[in-house]
């Protein structure tokens, strides 16, 4: 008996110990060895021993997991026990919540219906404030005695605007349209551009006329290549430039790669300068004295720095490309002019017996120009004036500009400005925004009556300017 016992293996003994479960093993013995060997129907592997990277690795999945489970085990307890309505913080923090909620619900006129006002609140903000900076230094006094709405925007790329990949003059347009319609302009809305601004003003007028009440342009930019200009007022338009600022449109038009260079060392270089010099401009005295004062060099410094906030000098390059490229129109466009119907032989033959069904295109509404007077000659109905020599001429937007804006489009109303220069009539001007608006609306008719807004087409009065 003392034999059979000796002779017991310890898994037997291993059984004896434990109650028997019915699985018997019947396997080879186990030995200690390098390998070992995987049986199967096709045959038989060796397969190596687990190498020190795969424990490491598994040790580590193995923390993730459990990292993983100890912060949602974490986010349930705070959920359940700080941020439910029962809690002391979530009753603490109900009354001020609902509070904020309630005073941000004058916010939902602007937005769709889907939107809650709690959660886009700071966007209706931020286009608040920089719609001060549409027209610098206007007076929201001035805006409420006119009942002026003003809405300004980010073009794409810049400040918190996103990119547009393949964006051109008539996306701008309805990038404008999009808008007023986010904001709850139902009618018509006035557009208002500055400088090399007035470009998306022009798109706005050629591609959603339907939706424009009049245009204000303030020394207002065109193509210097734009086809059709005269020799005379191509000499006269680039005659006024700086040679640097001749090299930049160059470049644009030609090699607009190596612009990169130009912004990099102005605009993103990180330094504060003066305008004229990031702008490659020759200022006249009132301009001169304008840009020393200290309201409007903190105004340039914050645009400066907002339209930089993503660091890229792509959408730079952008306008400066699309200022001298192909627009997709021409300024001739907008001149009003009857449009008829005459496709085919049928119609021809029936024009022969009856009037053609014609109707009014181009835009039909006010264009109104500001431009500084022009400090050797006038050029008016083809006529060469000779004028006072002001020495105030607008060096960035020659007056010969709008010159050939009044030949090709006679329709509209040019209004002569001397001793101004290119910002001095536009930027911080109480006076001058007095008579802009008087302009536009004529007699003040105090501020937005929103019930109404909502249902008139705003000509005069109760109106929306969407500026650029």
């Amino acid at each position: 008996m003392s034999e059979m016992r000796g002779s017991n293996t310890w898994r037997d003994e291993l059984a004896s110990l434990v109650d028997d479960t019915g699985i018997r093993y019947a396997g080879e013995p186990i030995g200690v060895s390098s390998a070992y060997v995987v049986s199967g129907e096709s045959g038989s592997r060796a397969v190596e021993p687990e190498s020190l990277k795969d424990q490491v690795k598994g040790f580590a999945m193995a923390w993730g997991e459990i990292v993983v489970e100890l912060g949602r085990g974490c986010k349930d307890i705070v959920q359940q026990s700080l941020l439910s309505e029962d809690s002391y913080v979530g009753r603490k923090l109900q009354k001020p919540c609902a509070k904020v909620s309630g005073r941000l619900k004058y916010l939902n006129e602007f937005l769709p219906e889907d939107r809650d006002p709690a959660h886009s609140w700071s966007v209706i903000v931020f286009v608040f404030v920089l719609a001060l900076a549409g027209i610098p230094g206007v007076k929201m006094s001035l805006l409420e005695e006119f009942g002026v709405r003003l809405v300004s925007y980010d073009l794409p790329g810049f400040g918190e605007s996103d990119p547009h990949p393949n964006r051109n003059l008539n996306s701008s347009a309805f990038d404008m349209l999009h808008l007023a319609n986010a904001v709850g302009i139902s009618g018509k809305f006035w557009v208002l551009g500055h400088s090399s601004g007035s470009m998306h003003a022009w798109a706005a007028l050629r591609y959603i006329p339907d939706r424009i009440a009049g245009a204000a342009m303030l020394a207002p930019m065109i193509n210097p290549y734009a086809p059709g200009m005269t020799k005379e007022e191509i000499k006269r338009i680039w005659e006024k430039w700086l040679p640097r600022r001749r090299l930049l449109y160059f470049l644009a038009h030609r090699f607009p790669k190596f612009l990169s260079y130009f912004y990099r060392r102005s605009f993103l270089s990180g330094k504060h300068d003066r305008i004229d010099n990031r702008l490659f401009l020759s200022l006249g005295k009132k301009d001169e004295i304008l840009i020393e004062e200290p309201k409007f060099e903190e105004f340039w410094h914050r645009d400066v720095e907002e339209s930089i906030r993503q660091g890229t000098t792509k959408p730079f390059i952008e306008e400066a490309v699309l200022q001298v490229s192909d627009w997709g129109f021409r300024l001739a466009d907008l001149q009003v002019h009857k449009k008829c119907k005459r496709k085919g032989v049928l119609s021809w033959l029936k024009s022969l017996y009856s009037e053609a069904e014609c109707e009014l295109a181009g835009f039909l509404g006010p264009i109104h120009i500001w431009q500084t007077q022009d400090n050797g000659y006038h050029q008016h109905l083809g006529d060469l004036l000779p004028l006072p020599s002001y020495g105030m001429d607008d060096q960035a937007v020659p007056p010969s500009m709008t010159d050939y804006i009044g030949r090709i489009l006679p329709g509209a109303i040019v209004h002569k400005l001397p001793n101004e220069g290119h910002f001095s009539y536009f930027f911080f001007c109480d006076e001058c925004h007095r008579r802009i608006f008087s302009t536009l609306f004529g007699v003040s008719k105090g501020p937005i009556d929103r019930k109404v807004e909502m249902d008139q087409t705003p000509l005069n009065g109760d109106t929306e300017v969407v500026s650029t």
